[in-house]
């Protein structure tokens, strides 16, 4: 595990344009910020899919028990659904050791819960071993993750879990909606600094684990909208310019140039179905939130 950090930061850092995987956001410094974020009043995300998710629980088939949650974080969101559900079996999957003991715990009343600490697909793989041959699936993508993907690895994504499911599974997918330019840009730039802690965490994490330099003070934290993606991009910008080293490289940065951390594209909802349709899904039914504009769709697989 971190010599995968290790390689995916020197080779971000190598690039042009320097990036970094999302994913490395969430150590346990990272997760804890995270959770903040979802109750800032200026990020609605959280607050419209959760309660989506309580409207649709009563419309889901009826023929679920096996639940898998990819990205599960606290799974706080998904116990209305296990609710509806008739002795129902709950695989999270995450990579947070964190993440997967709170599910454990605080879902043990509404499900017998099986932790998977795994990446999304070799999660879905270990949960095949737990069904029957018969037994449909029921899988949950919600919290618009899917929107961390760029457009190319979001379809080859979903193909690949289509992939890996069966005739009569389910995925349950979770989209955030394009919504007014001010609108979205608050939510990744609070005024209390909340998101700029989390992004500027990963620089402390790459301190922390890989021995690395950084300055924390010497870097910014800036979210841009790109119009013609339709997406929220989280930068680390330098302040001035300086030099970082790291397992025994340096890496320069100009004044003013950033690190690209995460991107969070948004959707909109009469899209999703030609999506579903591009992974090889059939799609079959769309909840959408309006307070803050968000989609929660379900796509079946019938062969």
């Amino acid at each position: 595990m971190i010599e995968d950090f290790a390689r995916d930061v020197q080779a971000g850092l190598s690039l042009a344009q320097k990036e970094l995987p999302s994913k490395y956001l969430y150590d346990a410094v990272g997760s804890a910020l995270f959770e903040a974020i979802t109750v800032l009043p200026e990020y609605g995300l959280t607050r419209a899919d959760a309660h989506l998710l309580a409207e649709l629980a009563h419309d889901l088939p009826h023929r679920f028990r096996a639940v898998a949650e990819l990205g599960c974080g606290t799974g706080h969101k998904v116990k209305s659904i296990l609710q509806h559900l008739d002795a129902p079996r709950y695989f999270p999957i995450d990579l947070s050791e964190t993440a997967l003991a709170l599910c454990a715990t605080d879902l043990a009343s509404v499900a017998q819960v099986t932790p998977l600490r795994h990446s999304y697909l070799d999660g879905i793989e270990a949960v095949q071993t737990y069904l029957a041959p018969d037994e449909p699936l029921l899988v949950l993508f919600i919290g618009s993750t899917i929107g961390n993907f760029c457009p190319a690895d979001r379809v080859a994504f979903l193909a690949q879990l289509r992939k890996q499911l069966r005739a009569g599974d389910a995925l349950l997918l979770g989209c955030d909606l394009v919504k007014p330019l001010d609108t979205m840009l608050e939510a990744y730039d609070d005024p209390a600094g909340v998101t700029a802690a989390f992004n500027l965490n990963l620089l402390g994490r790459i301190n922390r684990e890989l021995g690395a330099n950084f300055a924390l003070r010497q870097f910014e934290h800036q979210a841009r909208y790109n119009l013609a993606e339709n997406r929220v991009e989280m930068h680390l910008r330098s302040r001035i310019n300086q030099t970082v080293t790291m397992a025994g490289s340096d890496y320069a940065f100009a004044e003013g140039e950033t690190i690209w951390t995460e991107s969070s594209h948004k959707f909109r909802a009469e899209c999703i179905p030609a999506l579903a349709q591009q992974a090889g899904f059939t799609f079959a039914r769309q909840w959408i939130a309006t307070d803050w504009p968000f989609s929660e769709s379900l796509w079946n697989i019938t062969a």
